[in-house]
């Protein structure tokens, strides 16, 4: 299983720049998710690493070998593209069968075990004698994932397989690819503009932005500690709150939604800003210990019934995520608490190298 190592990898469409000088490791045995708004060059990448789009600049490697020239059938990848390709002659059996055809180092009876094996994950089972053309999308995307992992290919691909399926199929398949990662351990890069499938199947997400690699890290870093502001508004639902603050003097800074100010921090204050997830905003009842004022502008219902309170600190707007059952829910003034070991510090955009727990709090000037 080898490792796919891209070195100043760039693809240009006349002047559109769709890939941007990106050097990045792919580990063997892993699965990554490329994940970006429309239009950020995830899909591109992926054609590049399948043979599909020749780079304009830059090398791609699969373990030691150099396949940036070579056409995508000397690459023994497997990929499954958004739309399913079937041959609808054929039964669903034979669909995956025939992608095992030129494994003539697998033996016969390793074949139908493997084919046996990827109809019960991807609960093709009762399916297995009936033809493409009386399946549903949902089920003709099993079929073709199932194609592209029954190969022994050490690199497979996926192109958004889970968009164009309805909810349980897709469901199902997410589960499915838990599986396989367990039992082939081949590696995998998963392009997907959904953050939950990201951060549900990959061990690294690729956060991508205009044709860059914006942050590489596994998904609970990239959540909780994002380098950048853009993946911090990218990832949750809502995004992060960006609070800039109310003032500095003398080496100390103001924020409306801290009781005390802080120690500026080295560099200066200027287009500085403060992140914090809405789940991490609690709420509680009006005068409750050090927490800060708060006015309740709005109330929504968030995914998984959690509700959404929109709040104003001063001049400052930040949302809060709450449990269903939350006391705090029908006061139209509370009090918040932000705790600074879930805050993260941004500069130009750009995360502080200092952890927000290391800027000390400061006395208040008199």
């Amino acid at each position: 299983m080898p490792d796919i190592r891209l070195s100043s990898l760039s693809r240009c469409f006349g002047p559109l720049v769709a890939v941007d000088d990106i050097t990045m490791t792919f580990p063997e045995g892993t699965v990554t998710c490329l994940l970006g708004p429309s239009g950020c060059g995830k899909t591109t990448l992926m054609r590049m690493i399948a043979g599909l789009e020749i780079p304009t600049n830059g090398t791609i490697c699969f373990g030691d070998r150099d396949v940036t020239k070579l056409p995508p059938r000397r690459r023994d990848v497997g990929m499954v593209f958004q739309y399913p390709v079937m041959y609808r002659p054929l039964s669903v059996q034979e669909n995956i069968a025939i992608a095992l055809r030129r494994e003539r180092h697998m033996p016969a009876a390793e074949q139908r075990r493997r084919i046996e094996d990827v109809m019960e994950i991807l609960q093709l089972t009762s399916h297995r004698d009936r033809h493409i053309g009386e399946l549903d999308s949902g089920t003709r995307q099993k079929v073709a994932v199932g194609r592209a992992i029954a190969r022994s290919s050490n690199v497979i691909l996926f192109d958004e397989p889970t968009t164009n399926v309805e909810v349980s199929a897709k469901l199902q398949l997410i589960r499915a690819f838990k599986q396989f990662r367990q039992r082939f351990r081949q590696t995998i890069i998963y392009v997907t503009h959904d953050q939950t499938e990201a951060m549900t199947l990959a061990d690294q997400i690729a956060l991508m932005q205009a044709g860059r690699i914006s942050q590489c890290t596994p998904p609970q870093m990239l959540y909780e500690r994002p380098d950048t502001e853009f993946g911090g508004w990218f990832l949750g639902n809502p995004g992060m709150n960006f609070v800039s603050p109310r003032g500095v003097r003398d080496g100390v800074l103001a924020f409306d939604i801290l009781p005390d100010p802080l120690v500026e921090p080295s560099g200066g204050a200027a287009e500085l800003r403060l992140g914090i997830r809405p789940e991490y905003v609690r709420v509680l009842p009006p005068g409750s210990g050090d927490g800060v004022r708060a006015r309740v502008l709005r109330r929504s219902i968030a995914i998984g019934g959690q509700r959404l309170l929109t709040l104003a600190v001063g001049e400052t707007r930040l949302k809060a995520k709450l449990a269903p059952d939350h006391a705090g829910l029908t006061a139209d003034e509370v009090a918040i608490e932000c705790p600074l070991q879930h805050a993260v510090f941004f500069r130009a955009g750009a995360r502080l190298p200092e952890a927000p727990r290391a800027l000390s709090v400061a006395a208040v000037h008199a």
